[in-house]
């Protein structure tokens, strides 16, 4: 059934020109490091019936793999970011440096959806 009060409401995905939504922002984990992850916790979940003890540890070290994953991503893209900024000279254009917030403003957003 259509819902006419939805439809009209803003999409949480922004939208190319064409009216379709975009692809969105590239994941924070690289597809194959993603994979050694849910590989990992798929394990510790199907080996639990059997073994609960050494399931956990396997899910803490897949917790611990993502979390390491995770900062070193992050720490890669803050300095990217960092040095797009500071590397400006002092007098360069504030549509540069607006960029750079805006890049900033979008990190942050996809970490607080996390």
């Amino acid at each position: 059934m259509y819902d006419q009060t939805r439809a009209q409401q803003p999409s949480d995905q922004p939208r190319g020109v064409s009216g379709r939504r975009t692809s969105g922002p590239e994941p924070l984990f690289p597809p194959g490091e993603r994979e050694k992850i849910v590989t990992r916790l798929g394990r510790a979940l199907n080996t639990f019936p059997d073994a609960p003890h050494e399931s956990l540890e396997e899910a803490e070290g897949a917790f611990d793999e993502a979390a390491a994953q995770l900062m070193a991503v992050l720490s890669q893209q803050r300095q990217a970011l960092r040095e797009s900024w500071q590397a400006q000279d002092p007098e360069s254009q504030t549509a540069e440096l607006h960029l750079a917030l805006r890049q900033y403003r979008e990190l942050i957003q996809r970490l607080l959806r996390l």
